[in-house]
């Protein structure tokens, strides 16, 4: 049983940004809600009742308040709309809070080698998701679909790649992948890039991975940049500034200049061929006055005027587009901003208490580099895998953070799979095996 608990764990990092695979079944269910519930359900069956690591035990002190702070927003609820709205929210929250605590037992009780095989298996599903994305934009620039030869046979619905707009007749084309958007996958790319490029730095010489993740780290620098996504850009400048102080001497050596410099280099080589297309899309990304510009800035309006009707725990989860359907004239706008998402919907109570739960996150993530600088101080060579995945998942949760002002990719399965890698850390390299 324990191995097919794995199976589905496993599974489930390994698919957990694939959200165009979904069907149409009392709402949407997608394939990372099969998997996590599957993990859910054989976690139960096979896992011994005992002692849970401390942090469990407050990851379910959170969700025990969260849940309070969710349930107390049902009174704010006006009309059948928003009720359904609200279920739907409530059900897919609480399975991922449940995949969160399950998921730091899990790989707790596993120890050092699970967890690789863990980060191993998720950083490859986002690898192969950024590879669909490649050849979605090839097959679309020579005027194929290929969500609808690969995608639409599995799930029964329409999907494509993104198109941003046109130049001189010519079509512009921003990857999803198997995201349901450009600017997602742009802001999940964030997540492996920076978690993996500090451990690639530590990696000694004749290690047999040295290699392998310098290709990767430039393979996702080009996708990164192919999504022309300006929150995903935004996420990971924030998360290099925070690499750049324990790294800093690194930031001019091959070991960093090869991948990155290759990655821009093929980009370069693209560019110069068709200048002026490149010229044109370029001036529209840096723009700030377009609609899409607009549209994003517009939705911090509606924080005054949701804190002067329902200050304290907002107008009910997962409801902002019931309410606002009126001024969007679309039923399923959200609030584009996970900050607004936070005040608009749960109050002022609910984004105190969000903001709690970050903090106490990062300073799990303090614990964890403490640790490997006591490794290091102890001349353990641990240190020189502790501490960069410590400081690469402060920089993937900060940059993700900042990229979520003006997205909501932190209500997805991927953000709950990041938190449980991020906080195991601690616990799982302070043992030994």
């Amino acid at each position: 049983m324990r191995r097919v608990t794995s199976f589905f764990f496993l599974a489930s990092l390994f698919c957990v940004t694939f959200e165009k695979i979904h069907w149409s079944f009392t709402g949407t269910v997608s394939l990372a809600d099969v998997l996590a519930l599957l993990f859910l359900l054989a976690f139960v069956l096979s896992t011994r009742l005992g002692r849970v690591p401390r942090t469990t035990v407050v990851l379910l002190g959170f969700f025990a308040a969260f849940l309070v702070v969710y349930l107390l927003g049902y009174f704010d609820l006006t009309d059948s709309d928003s009720l359904q709205q609200w279920i739907k929210g409530l059900i897919k929250w609480m399975i991922h809070f449940a995949f969160l605590a399950a998921a730091v037992v899990w790989i707790t009780r596993r120890g050092q080698h699970y967890y690789w095989r863990s980060l191993g298996w998720f950083c490859a599903g986002i690898v192969v998701n950024a590879a669909y994305g490649v050849l979605q934009l090839l097959d679309a620039r020579r005027g194929g679909n290929l969500d609808a030869v690969l995608l639409s046979p599995i799930t029964g619905g329409a999907s494509q790649i993104n198109i941003y707009g046109g130049v001189n007749g010519a079509t512009i084309y921003r990857p999803n992948a198997m995201t349901g958007d450009p600017n997602h996958l742009g802001i999940m790319l964030i997540v492996p890039l920076l978690v993996l490029a500090p451990l690639y730095l530590r990696l000694e010489r004749d290690h047999p991975w040295r290699k392998r993740l310098m290709a990767v780290i430039g393979f996702l620098v080009i996708v990164e940049l192919a999504t022309l996504s300006r929150s995903g850009l935004l996420g990971l400048l924030v998360g290099v500034v925070i690499l750049a102080f324990p790294y800093r001497r690194y930031l001019v050596s091959p070991q960093l200049l090869i991948p990155v410099g290759g990655a821009l280099a093929i980009l370069l080589a693209v560019v110069v061929t068709r200048l002026h297309y490149f010229e044109v899309l370029l001036r529209t990304r840096v723009s700030t006055s377009g609609g899409s510009e607009s549209a994003h800035f517009a939705v911090y309006s509606f924080v005054p005027q949701i804190l002067h009707s329902h200050p304290l725990f907002g107008l009910g989860l997962n409801t902002f587009s019931v309410y606002y359907e009126f001024v969007t004239g679309k039923s399923n706008w959200g609030p584009h901003s996970y900050f607004v998402a936070a005040i608009v919907e749960t109050g002022l109570v609910g984004a105190v208490l969000f903001g709690l739960f970050i903090v106490w996150v990062f300073a799990r993530l303090k614990r964890a580099r403490l640790l490997g600088r006591a490794l290091t101080a102890a001349r353990d060579p641990l240190a020189a895998r502790v501490r960069p995945l410590a400081w690469g998942f402060t920089a993937a949760l900060a940059g993700t953070i900042a990229a979520n002002a003006f997205y909501l990719t932190m209500q997805f399965y991927y953000f709950y799979a990041l938190l449980a890698l991020a906080l195991t850390v601690p616990v799982v390299f302070a043992r030994r095996e």
